[in-house]
């Protein structure tokens, strides 16, 4: 079947479970990494290596000039999620586990649906509220869960503080794009919000030259991974999946996220999450579900029935 037989609304799902796939990897990776790479050259090295992977397919495609207003949504845009999102969370994980962090960076999708609700015109859609709370309980589960086993040598009250501030930064990110991409192309969009992150990123370039020269090949080659994979093609799948759908939906499907990094963690990290962590990943595959779905919610019917 051709692509352009597919309906765009399954096209957006495919594309929202590859980035969701492969931001779920980020999580192991930056644990992976951080052995080695502190926060900030860690987030300059994934950018750097991701603005010049997707600099290549962008200026082969050709560059639409945006206009003044989308130049500025995608500048805020880059700072908030590729530069301020990368260097907090990066440091985060060196205080709280993988499983832990993608949990707590997962309250950004309440926090988009809020946004989109309030500054894209998008709405409350009942079905998508009543999945981001379930999801969301689900993410209470997994936190309490995880953070009962702290890393040994981490501070987890920052790590779980500059877990919140990135889910910050994501939900303002996630904002900013969606009108962007309206006009300019997904690639596009994201290669000049990672440049825009690398730019503000390059204090860091002296540290960067000191640790990666000192550090563990493995170390680094997550990092050159970081940029490539969750960077270059999730972010573009990301965009193309964000202007067929809307900001809400596509952020309720984040949830899948944290069940993910599970698993990879459990056979790369070796680390192993308690049975309630897993309860939790399931009320939030269950919020994913719940907020994808089509339809009135049952109790509405009844209350529809009633009236």
């Amino acid at each position: 079947m051709s692509l352009a037989r597919i309906p765009a609304e399954r096209l957006a799902l495919i594309a929202a479970l590859t980035t969701v796939v492969l931001w779920a990897s980020a999580f192991v990776g930056i644990r992976a990494a951080s052995v080695d790479l502190t926060a900030g050259p860690l987030a300059l090295g994934r950018l750097l290596v991701g603005s010049f992977a997707l600099g290549v397919l962008v200026l082969a495609r050709g560059v639409v000039r945006p206009s003044r207003r989308d130049f500025l949504l995608i500048v805020g845009s880059g700072l908030l999620w590729f530069a301020f999102y990368n260097v907090a969370l990066n440091e985060a994980e060196r205080n709280v586990d993988a499983g832990t962090a993608s949990m707590l960076t997962n309250v950004g999708p309440i926090l988009v649906a809020l946004f989109a609700g309030m500054f894209l015109g998008e709405g409350f859609p009942p079905r998508l509220m009543a999945g981001i709370g379930v999801a969301f309980i689900g993410a209470i589960v997994i936190a309490f869960a995880s953070t009962s086993a702290p890393v040994p040598g981490g501070n987890a009250t920052l790590g779980i503080a500059l877990c919140l501030a990135a889910a910050v930064a994501y939900a303002g990110g996630v904002t900013l794009q969606k009108p962007a991409v309206r006009t300019v192309p997904a690639a596009q969009v994201t290669w000049m919000a990672c440049v825009n992150g690398g730019i503000a990123c390059v204090p860091f370039v002296p540290c960067l030259v000191a640790v990666a020269s000192a550090a563990q090949p493995q170390s680094v080659a997550w990092m050159v991974y970081l940029g490539l994979f969750p960077t270059a093609i999730g972010f573009t799948t990301w965009a193309y999946a964000l202007n067929r759908t809307t900001a809400g939906r596509l952020g309720s499907t984040t949830y899948l996220v944290p069940p993910i990094v599970i698993v990879m963690s459990l056979f790369i990290l070796n680390e192993v999450p308690p049975l309630l962590s897993i309860a939790g990943g399931v009320l939030c595959v269950l919020g994913v579900i719940v907020a994808r779905s089509r339809g009135t919610l049952p109790w509405r019917r009844a209350a529809s029935a009633e009236a």
